[in-house]
């Protein structure tokens, strides 16, 4: 009896590149490859890949062409060059942790919606890019044998705006990286010394693209500043993707940007050092699927400042003072409590030590398993 096999969307498992949804296929899919070897697993990249990614014997890789460089490359990729290959090997699975299907194939298909922000923001993409993904995702909803979800809003907002079928959809929560741990006082002050000049400072962690809401962050932290003369600092840890022109336009206003310290992409090192140095997190997106820098926090002993919209809520639960991402006086006023309230900063605290308990790595693999076998049945 031949081995199952599996094709795996792999084009997200970038060397020293992961994002939210990088991290969710790497921590998954090893977990996954080397519980299962009676699988056999082909992973499709984009362009050449670090063989660190095949986790194990029963994995090989294969690039298609071409790179997705460009939001008009996504169709020759998908729908060309993945497609061809599905078509003649006919695997039992085709998994797409980035949501993305092909269409009109034979194979079953499981699809990873992460979130529906290209719908309710289109102008926060690239024009090419956001015209597939709004075509694309709704007929991958359609395709999809099942899809997994990282958030039970992603799992409403896919059953209200696609008209998706609840009983084909499974939730599988992030997890957290281990890296991410409280530090005792002597590293943070090294920590603070090395970034900020010994100061305490509020955290941002995030690709800066246009719904992380960085200008609206910059603006509050300036009214934070004057509302009460401290020697706080902003960093923020990320690389930018678009929406450059509104976060200098936010930085000349600024009386207040020599606080500021932009880091760019850091290694995995420097990430885990910056949270558990932090103050307080300051994470206000107006959308997001799930925001894994609140786990982060949460496994960091930070307290947070979080959005009040979309999945945050659900994955902060107590562990975060909740402003509308929308309002930068209430983003600025939770700032100032954040530097006043003691209890506060250590009731938050308490509880993202309870709530973190609900995540793990190992639980994200389980649950997309089992998701994956529902999808064969």
């Amino acid at each position: 009896m031949s081995k199952k096999m599996i094709v795996v969307n792999a084009r997200m498992l970038r060397k020293d590149r992961l994002d939210g949804t990088g991290w969710f296929a790497f921590e998954t899919l090893r977990r996954i490859t080397a519980a299962h070897p009676e699988i056999r697993f082909l992973f499709l990249f984009d362009r050449p890949f670090d063989t660190e990614f095949l986790f194990s014997e029963n994995v090989t890789g294969r690039v298609v062409y071409p790179p997705i460089r460009h939001g008009l490359l996504y169709y020759p990729w998908y729908q060309i060059g993945v497609k061809r290959i599905l078509q003649s090997l006919t695997p039992d699975l085709f998994l797409s942790p980035d949501g993305l299907l092909p269409l009109g194939v034979k194979c079953k298909q499981l699809a990873v919606i992460h979130d529906l922000n290209f719908h309710y923001y289109p102008q926060d993409l690239p024009y090419w890019t956001s015209r597939y993904f709004n075509r694309y995702y709704p007929a991958a909803v359609k395709a999809a044998n099942r899809i997994a979800t990282v958030s039970e809003y992603t799992k409403r907002d896919l059953i209200k705006t696609y008209h998706a079928d609840p009983e084909k959809i499974d939730v599988v929560y992030n997890g957290v990286q281990d890296g991410f741990a409280p530090v005792p006082e002597e590293e943070k002050k090294r920590i603070r010394d090395q970034y900020t000049d010994g100061e305490n400072y509020f955290l941002f962690i995030g690709s800066l693209h246009p719904r992380k809401n960085v200008p609206r962050l910059l603006e509050a932290f300036e009214q934070c500043k004057k509302q009460r003369d401290s020697r706080m600092k902003l960093v923020i840890a990320g690389s930018l993707f678009w929406g450059k022109k509104e976060i200098d336009a936010a930085l000349k206003k600024m009386s207040a940007r020599q606080d500021i310290i932009f880091t760019g992409r850091t290694s995995d090192r420097d990430l885990n050092r910056l949270m558990a140095g932090a103050f307080c997190l300051t994470f206000v997106p107006y959308f997001e699927g799930f925001g894994l820098p609140l786990l982060e926090a949460m496994q960091s002993d930070v307290p947070i400042i979080s959005g009040n919209t979309t999945s945050l809520p659900e994955v902060a639960g107590n562990a975060a003072l909740y402003v509308d991402p929308f309002t930068v006086e209430e983003i600025a006023a939770a700032m100032t409590r954040m530097t006043t309230d003691v209890a506060l900063r250590q009731s938050l605290i308490e509880h993202g030590r309870i709530q973190r308990q609900k995540f793990s790595w190992e639980k994200t693999a389980e649950k997309l398993w089992s998701s994956i076998e529902k999808t064969f049945q």
